[in-house]
C-alpha cells in the first residue's frame, strides 16, 4: 500500500494545532511537523455563548496559514475538529460555513465522548507503554480547557468515565474574576475542584484501587516531558517527584518559569492550574506513578485515520472499551447480566442475519449491543414511565467513543423497546433532530430489539440456544428448549408486527423441543 501524508487540525479553547504525519503500513503514524498558534477562544465562548468577530478574522487567518503548510507538504487528506469552545458556540452552522467559505476547510465538531475518546487513541501511538500499564489499575486524566475527562481502567478494561467541567481554562478564568492571585491559586483552585473531585470518589473510586495515572494536557506533558527527556522512563515520575516539581515551580516567578522550561510566558498560569489539578487527582486516587506520554489530540485524529485505512493495526481493542463501558452503566443502574446477555445474543443474531436486507453497517452493530445493554436501566427510576426514563439516562450519561447523535440513536431505540414508536411525519420532539437516514436507523434497530425482548419476555432466558435464519420472506427463529414457551409465543405477534412493517418479512417461532 501506498503511504499517505495527512494533516490533523485541532481548534481548541485556548490553541490551534496542525499537525502533519506520513502514514505507511511500514513506517505507521510518523510525525512530520507540528505548528501550534495561541488564540483563546474559549473564555469569550464559556461566558457569552458566542466568538467575536475579531476572533473570528484570526481563526480564520491562521486555518489559512495552516492550509498553505498542508499544500507545501502534499497533504491531500485532512481532519478538523474543534473542540469545547467551538461545541458551546451558539452559532455553530454559521461559524462553520464562514470558515468553509474563507479557507476551504471544512470544521467538524467533536461531542465530549468523541474528543475524549480521540485523546485516548493518541497514547495508543505508544502502544507498548500503553499496553504495559493498563495492565494495572490505571486512570487517564485528559485535561482540556473547559473541562476533564477521568477514565478509569482495571485489567485492560475501561470500568468507568465521568466528565467534569473544570478545565485549565476555565479555572483560569475563575481566578482572574475573582481576582486571584498567583500565591492563592493553590488553595482556592484545590478548593473548587476537590468539591467535584469528592463527589467522583464517592461514586466511582469507593474501595477501588489506582496505581498509575496518565496525563494527557497541553502544559504539564511538555514540561515533564523535557525534565525527564534524558532518562529511560521519558514522561514518567513518581508522586513524590511530581510535588517536588510543584513546589519549585511555586517558589519561582512567571518568567523564570518560562525561561527554564522555554514554554511562553503567557502559559505559565495554565501550567500551574493544570499542575494543581494533578496534584488533586493524585490526592483523591493515592496513585504512586504518573505517565504524560506528550501526546495531543491531532495525534489521536491521525491515529484514527490510519487504522481505517490499514496502516496500522492497534493492539487494544477500542470497541470492547464502549462495550466495557455500557456494562458498567448497566451495572450502575441495577441490569440484570444474564438478562442482557441473552437478549444481546438473540439481537445480534437477527442482525447478522438480517443484515444484507437492512442495509445496516457494523458500526449499527455497536449501537445495537449497546442498546441490548442499557434496554431496562429505566426502572432503577420508574418501572412505569420505563421507555422515558431509560431515554433520559442514557442521553445524560456519556458512552465514551460515541458521538452525541450516536447516543441520541441507541436512547431512542431503548425507548421505541417499551413505547409506541412515532413516524417521522408526527412532529415527535425525539425523532425531530434525526436525519432521515437516523430515523430509519432507528426504526430498524428497534424492530430487532422489539423481538429479540419478546424472545425473553419472562425475564426466564428461555430462548439460549437460538439460531435465526431467512427463508421465503420469513425470519425463521429456531430454537431448542424444553421450557413451556405459551407466554412468549402468544405475546410475540405484536412485537413481530412491527418487525414485519420494517423489513417486509415476518418473524416466525420454530421450536424443537429437548429429550
Amino acid at each position: 500500500m501506498n503511504g499517505e501524508v495527512f494533516a490533523a487540525i485541532d481548534v481548541g479553547s485556548y490553541e490551534m494545532a496542525l499537525k502533519i504525519f506520513d502514514l505507511t503500513a511500514k513506517n505507521g503514524v510518523r510525525e512530520l511537523d507540528h505548528v501550534r498558534h495561541r488564540i483563546d477562544l474559549g473564555s469569550e465562548t464559556y461566558a457569552t455563548g458566542r466568538i467575536s468577530g475579531s476572533r473570528v478574522d484570526e481563526m480564520i487567518r491562521i486555518l489559512s496559514e495552516f492550509k498553505s503548510i498542508m499544500n507545501s507538504y502534499g497533504a491531500r487528506r485532512y481532519k478538523a475538529y474543534g473542540t469545547s469552545a467551538i461545541r458551546e458556540t451558539r452559532d455553530i452552522v454559521i461559524l462553520q460555513e464562514l470558515i468553509r467559505q474563507r479557507t476551504g476547510l471544512h470544521i467538524n465538531v467533536l461531542s465530549n465522548s468523541e474528543q475524549r475518546f480521540l485523546d485516548y487513541k493518541s497514547i495508543a501511538l505508544k502502544h507498548d507503554m500503553f499496553q504495559e500499564i493498563i495492565k494495572r489499575p490505571t486512570a487517564i486524566i485528559d485535561i482540556g480547557g473547559g473541562s476533564i475527562q477521568i477514565s478509569l481502567f482495571e485489567k485492560d478494561a475501561l470500568i468507568a468515565t465521568q466528565n467534569l467541567k473544570m478545565g485549565v481554562l476555565r479555572l483560569h478564568t475563575v481566578m482572574q474574576t475573582v481576582q486571584a492571585t498567583r500565591a492563592r491559586y493553590l488553595e482556592l483552585v484545590t478548593e473548587l475542584v476537590n468539591s467535584q473531585l469528592s463527589v467522583f470518589s464517592k461514586m466511582y473510586l469507593k474501595d477501588r484501587t489506582v496505581e498509575n495515572l496518565i496525563i494527557i494536557d497541553d502544559y504539564v506533558s511538555p514540561v515533564l516531558g523535557r525534565l525527564t527527556a534524558n532518562t529511560d522512563h521519558v514522561g514518567i515520575a513518581s508522586r513524590e517527584e511530581f510535588s517536588g516539581f510543584m513546589e519549585k515551580a511555586a517558589g519561582i516567578n512567571n518568567a523564570d518559569v518560562a525561561k527554564r522550561f522555554n514554554i511562553p510566558e503567557e502559559n505559565i498560569p495554565l501550567l500551574y492550574v493544570s499542575g494543581i489539578l494533578i496534584n488533586c487527582i493524585l490526592g483523591i486516587t493515592k496513585a504512586e506513578n504518573l505517565w504524560a506520554p506528550g501526546v495531543t489530540l491531532c495525534d489521536g485524529i491521525a491515529y484514527e485515520y490510519a487504522e481505517k485505512k490499514n496502516f496500522i493495526k492497534s493492539p487494544h481493542n477500542f470497541e470492547h472499551d464502549i462495550i466495557s463501558c455500557a456494562q458498567n452503566i448497566s451495572k450502575r443502574y441495577m441490569g440484570s447480566k444474564s438478562r442482557r446477555e441473552t437478549l444481546q445474543h438473540i439481537a445480534l443474531a437477527i442482525f447478522d442475519n438480517t443484515r444484507k436486507i437492512s442495509g445496516l453497517s457494523k458500526r449499527d452493530r455497536l449501537l445495537l449491543q449497546v442498546a441490548t445493554m442499557l434496554h431496562d436501566c429505566g426502572k432503577y427510576i420508574s418501572m412505569v414511565n420505563l421507555g422515558d426514563c431509560s431515554y433520559n439516562i442514557i442521553m445524560s450519561t456519556e458512552i465514551i467513543g460515541l458521538s452525541h447523535k450516536e447516543r441520541e440513536i441507541v436512547a431512542n431505540v431503548v425507548r421505541y423497546n417499551h413505547e409506541g414508536f412515532d413516524y417521522y411525519s408526527s412532529g415527535s420532539p425525539y425523532i425531530s433532530g434525526l436525519s432521515y437516514e437516523e430515523y430509519l436507523k432507528v426504526a430498524k434497530l428497534t424492530a430487532i430489539l422489539r423481538v429479540a425482548n419478546a424472545l425473553d419476555r419472562t425475564h426466564k432466558q428461555k430462548f439460549r440456544d437460538v439460531k435465526v435464519s431467512v427463508k421465503d420472506r420469513q425470519l425463521v427463529i429456531n430454537i431448542d428448549t424444553r421450557d413451556d414457551i405459551t407466554l412468549e409465543k402468544g405475546l410475540f405477534n405484536n412485537r413481530a408486527a412491527f418487525f414485519e412493517e420494517v423489513y417486509g418479512i415476518t418473524p416466525v417461532i420454530r421450536q424443537k423441543r429437548l429429550l
